[in-house]
């Protein structure tokens, strides 16, 4: 009897927890209880660094709405104007708006880092591909020339490119491009070998998978998430490259706004005008650290 009453007393608990479990209370907690870990799960660098980009590719597709000043056109007696109500971000030495100039010069400078990264990503990873799935001679060739790439420090082969196909920020960023596309290669030849010698692909292929079917249905959906993280953390380098090459000269020609440019401009004024110079960097390190921070969140999401 006393085992039959433990068993009983046993069985009613069961049976309350189930029937507490399912009440609308208890239901009302859990849903409470996943959107309190939802709302902790959110990651307030990654919103900053969305906004960030957000921010910086509205400037560039419509600079109009976010300023009233000509990029180009300076104001007579209004040089070297320290930050005001007026002239949010002062003005330079020609009378020139700086916060009209950054906002302009945001189209100058994304458009180059994404021509840069698109002419890495389709180069490289086409490069990549080819060696990861003819392997033997091919593989070795390719991956030759892509030592050979990697052995060139990347802004010394920027410069020369950039010097052979002339100044201005589309031949910037096609230099910018080249040297970008060994690290693309490289990196979708070893996700492609990786993906490759996985037991589904054999298996695909022992099935009866032609060798195009295999590579377009599993191989490349399998290959080019890193590729694509990779791409994002190659837009930020792309924007502080072109930048530095703006710098140097070698960019867009004055008076044309790119933020590598303005801060070449500035550097002469330093002293007396330190928001030539500072306001342009600060963008330019908070765009590049973005840029970082979303493609971190790539990786971590395909790990």
């Amino acid at each position: 009897m006393t085992g039959l009453n433990t068993i009983g007393r046993s069985l009613l608990r069961d049976d309350a927890d189930i029937l507490e479990s399912s009440s609308p209370g208890s239901t009302r907690v859990s849903s409470n209880a996943q959107r309190l870990k939802s709302i902790r799960s959110i990651q307030p660098g990654l919103v900053l660094a969305w906004f960030v980009m957000a921010v910086v590719v509205l400037w560039a597709l419509f600079p109009q709405w976010f300023t009233g000043y000509s990029p180009t056109a300076g104001v007579a007696r209004q040089q070297l104007r320290a930050p005001s109500a007026e002239h949010w971000l002062g003005t330079d030495a020609l009378g020139r708006d700086v916060l009209a100039r950054i906002i302009y010069g945001a189209g100058n400078s994304l458009s180059g880092a994404f021509v840069a990264v698109g002419v890495g990503l389709l180069v490289g990873t086409t490069l990549g591909i080819v060696a990861g799935s003819a392997r033997g001679r091919i593989d070795g060739a390719i991956m030759r020339g892509v030592d050979v790439l990697l052995s060139i420090p990347q802004l010394l082969l920027s410069l020369s490119i950039v010097i052979l196909l002339g100044f201005g920020i589309v031949n910037a960023a096609i230099a910018v491009g080249v040297t970008s596309i060994a690290s693309f290669a490289r990196l979708a030849r070893s996700e492609v070998v990786r993906v490759r010698a996985s037991d589904y692909v054999e298996a695909a292929f022992g099935s009866g998978g032609t060798f195009t079917r295999v590579l377009l249905r599993h191989i490349l959906p399998n290959s080019l998430t890193s590729v694509i993280a990779f791409a994002a953390l190659q837009l930020g380098w792309a924007i502080l490259t072109i930048s530095t090459l703006g710098f140097l000269g070698y960019g867009a020609p004055p008076p044309t706004p790119e933020w590598g440019l303005l801060i070449a401009e500035g550097r002469n004024y330093l002293a007396r005008a330190w928001w030539l110079t500072t306001v342009p960097g600060i963008v330019v390190i908070l765009v590049v650290l973005s840029a970082n921070r979303i493609s971190q969140s790539f990786g971590k999401a395909r790990a």
